[in-house]
């Protein structure tokens, strides 16, 4: 297996100050040699919340592990920097930045450009906050109490998961210049991004939704709470999630096999939830008077998905995580050591994580202006637009949403995704609540792939799919720790066979640690990184909000989409493969670095009493509100200016939020209205930015509006969007093209078990 990091050979300067910083610390994570440009005096995020003795804890946890210079951006000696780097990061107000100087100093340079709304449209000139974000991205509209205001997530979603997405887009770019030699500008919105990654209203959704898309939601915020009861127990909270017919077998024995649930309708879900109420009652006497840890062991030993909520505190100590190395005790600053999470992903088995403290103020001027790189390649013709992972083969058998997005991802850039698949243990997200044949939740989660049914418990299934991963570039699964190298394809297996083979997979806790074989759902991974704990409406007794989203799973596919095509860049180099292990839990911990960073020097900092400057307030209508987010001293000016000497509340609760949002972001006041996901049709910026398509899918009856790509690319096509397939749809003719056999060997196979065909053939 190869050792190291994957982008040691990639430079890049970030100007990035204070929107998704975390996208070049993702990158030098993974190896690259990022180059933090300050302008003189230092960056102001130097001096952003939370400070620790007069240490931005911030900008230490987002710029570990770069090296520091200051230059002016007028400073001729950026576009020396630029003509010597792969990628160049910036965050300035669109249009501030000379791009073309730095384009033509160096043709090849990637410049991926953050900004809060785009390059281009209405609001390009509006400025966002997390909250802001949240708001018109569809999240705040499903967070919160039926009946009651919304409640915003906690911490910083919206800028932390735009930044992965923003990495992903930036290695995009790059790998398109290793194969054509021109660079591009990517044109990255954190509110596009922010409707991408974290709970999209056009993307697939959890299993347990049943293939019903956001679009059907209720107005109101959703009544989940059923879904993944919480109870109260002797010490604290425990969370469950009963889906399963074996998990609910469990669970009734706990119960001492009550009569009333003893009829065998109570193996389907919807008359479980159609009881809950009864239900629950009997659990939440059984939980009350017994401990977290007792309960934990007991609903392990019986197989019924459970865990503990823990406060952050309780994370920082938890002995799963420091075993893992999921967090790291390291300096951050002159004097200043603390924990923070280790970072997002492990290559090659190793941690990619910060390996240094962020920059001192100028501290590698004189080390970096007295480098000498390569003179950047002469401009070329731009090729026409393409998807750069074409010719790649990926073997796909991830399932549910994580799985489903991570080969998505990489079949939108033009790589051939096979799902393998088996009637016998069905990916969840095909089931639906409709009984329709495939769902609209199912065709955006898995658009542009084909199906190969292959029975991976027989021998000869095993034996076909190991002739495949030998023809193949990538593997992605998200199976539960050990399932691979129990089927005997595992790395060390298939890497034999092909050296070249990039292996990625996924799981809710990570493959190692005392709890890496817990039964992993993504309320349970929520509830184990303490995030359901700080999730709440703190107005109504266990408030708790977080049962309707599916975070971290979008973000966490992202990160091993990353991963993966880091991992690809290495391999143009050295010619080897390698492996890539996503932990989902650790996506939340990194995403909160700042604030487990806060909590290890702080303790009892990490409470989450929201910003002080940004609040949610109503508008006319019927559950109508707007974020309103006047954090500097300018912005509270210009809103005491607009709302006059009324209160805000009353201000806004007199105007439609469409109104409200356009004067104060007229006045320069970052706001965002409380949009709900049907309303991304009427949205002026999302539909002069191309944010959603059409594509048409068999067994619907109607077109399907789909999400764009990640950004907006110079040289990168937009996905094409074939039809996401039917289970085994494709299985024959992928046996004939890529294994070679012929029509009575497949037919003899499917006959035997091994392949399965479509249940059209």
């Amino acid at each position: 297996m190869p050792t190291g990091l994957p982008l040691t050979d990639v430079r890049v300067v970030d100007l990035a100050d204070g929107k998704a910083e975390m996208c070049g610390r993702f990158l030098a994570d993974l190896g690259a040699d990022v180059i933090r440009v300050e302008p003189p005096g230092g960056a102001p995020t130097r001096k952003r919340a939370p400070l620790h003795g007069g240490v931005s804890l911030y900008f230490a946890t987002h710029n570990a592990g770069k090296r520091g210079v200051t230059l002016a951006l007028d400073d001729p000696r950026l576009l020396d920097l630029a003509a010597g780097a792969d990628i160049l990061i910036e965050t300035e107000r669109p249009g501030t930045l000379d791009v073309p100087a730095l384009l033509d100093r160096n043709p090849a340079l990637v410049v991926v450009s953050i900004t809060d709304f785009g390059q281009t449209g209405p609001y390009r000139d509006w400025a966002g906050t997390d909250g802001v974000h949240l708001a018109l991205a569809g999240v705040l509209s499903r967070s919160g109490i039926p009946g009651r205001a919304p409640v915003l997530p906690p911490g910083p979603l919206a800028q932390e998961s735009a930044a992965v997405q923003a990495a992903w887009a930036a290695l995009v770019a790059y790998y398109n210049r290793l194969g054509t030699g021109v660079g591009d500008h990517v044109d990255c919105s954190v509110y596009e991004m922010t409707a991408q990654v974290i709970d999209p209203g056009f993307g697939i959704g959890g299993s347990a939704t049943g293939g019903v898309p956001a679009t059907a939601l209720p107005r109101g915020r959703p009544a989940a709470g059923n879904l993944y009861p919480i109870f109260p127990c002797a010490d604290g909270y425990v969370r469950i999630c009963v889906l399963a017919r074996r998990q609910w077998r469990g669970m009734f024995g706990w119960l001492g096999e009550p009569a009333e649930f003893a009829d065998p309708k109570y193996d389907n879900l919807a008359a479980r939830f159609g009881a809950s109420e009864r239900l629950h009652v009997l659990i939440g006497d059984l939980f009350r008077n017994q401990a977290r840890e007792e309960l934990i062991a007991q609903g392990q030993e019986r197989g019924v998905p459970i865990a503990a909520l823990l406060d952050p505190g309780e994370v920082l100590a938890s002995p799963h995580f420091l075993a893992r190395g999921g967090f790291v005790d390291m300096v951050v600053a002159p004097g200043l050591a603390g924990r923070l999470p280790s970072g997002y992903v492990e290559v090659n088995g190793v941690r990619a994580g910060p390996r240094r403290p962020a920059p001192e103020v100028g501290e590698h001027n004189a080390e970096v202006f007295a480098e000498t790189r390569p003179a950047p390649p002469a401009k070329r013709p731009a090729p026409p637009k393409q998807r750069p992972l074409a010719g790649l083969r990926v073997l796909d058998l991830g399932v549910i949403v994580v799985g489903a997005e991570l080969g998505r991802l990489l079949a939108d850039q033009g790589a051939e995704v096979i799902k393998v698949e088996s009637r016998a243990y069905p990916d969840g997200s095909r089931q639906s609540l409709t009984g329709e044949t495939i769902s609209v939740s199912f065709t955006w989660g898995h658009r542009n792939k084909l199906s190969a049914g292959i029975n991976l418990r027989s021998p000869e299934g095993l034996e076909l799919f190991k002739r495949l991963a030998a023809e193949s570039d990538v593997v992605l699964s998200n199976f539960k720790p050990g399932t691979l190298e129990s089927l005997g394809i595992g790395y060390d297996v298939l890497s034999a066979l092909n050296p070249r083979i990039v292996m990625a997979d996924s799981s809710a806790l990570g493959s190692t640690g005392p709890w890496s074989r817990r039964m992993g759902y993504g309320p349970l991974v929520r509830a184990s990184t303490g995030l359901t704990m700080l999730w709440r409406d703190h107005g109504v007794e266990a408030g708790f909000c977080d049962a309707i989203t599916i975070y971290p799973d979008h973000v966490a596919a992202r990160v091993g989409a990353v991963g993966v095509l880091a991992a690809l860049i290495e391999r143009r180099r050295t010619g080897k493969g390698g492996t890539v292990s996503v932990a989902q839990a650790e996506t939340i911990l990194t995403q909160f670095s700042t604030n487990f960073l806060h909590e290890s020097l702080a303790p009892g900092s990490f409470t989450d009493p929201g910003d002080l400057f940004q609040g949610i307030f109503p508008c006319a209508g019927d559950d109508e509100w707007i974020v309103v987010a006047a954090e500097t001293d300018e912005q509270r000016r210009r809103l005491r200016e607009v709302v006059g000497s009324q209160d805000i509340a009353a201000w806004t609760a007199a105007r439609p939020p469409r109104e409200c949002m356009a004067v104060l972001q007229a006045a320069g006041v970052p706001a965002g209205m409380m949009q709900r996901v049907i309303e991304y049709l009427d949205d002026p910026q999302l539909s002069a930015r191309g944010f959603l398509r059409e594509m048409r899918q068999p067994y619907i009856g109607h077109v399907v509006r789909t999400e764009n790509g990640p950004a907006g690319f110079r040289g990168v096509a937009d996905p094409e969007l074939r039809p996401a397939p039917l289970a085994g749809e494709h299985t024959r003719a992928v046996a004939a093209r890529l294994l070679g056999l012929a029509e009575p060997e497949i037919e003899a196979l499917i006959e035997a078990g091994v392949l399965e065909g479509a249940d059209h053939d």
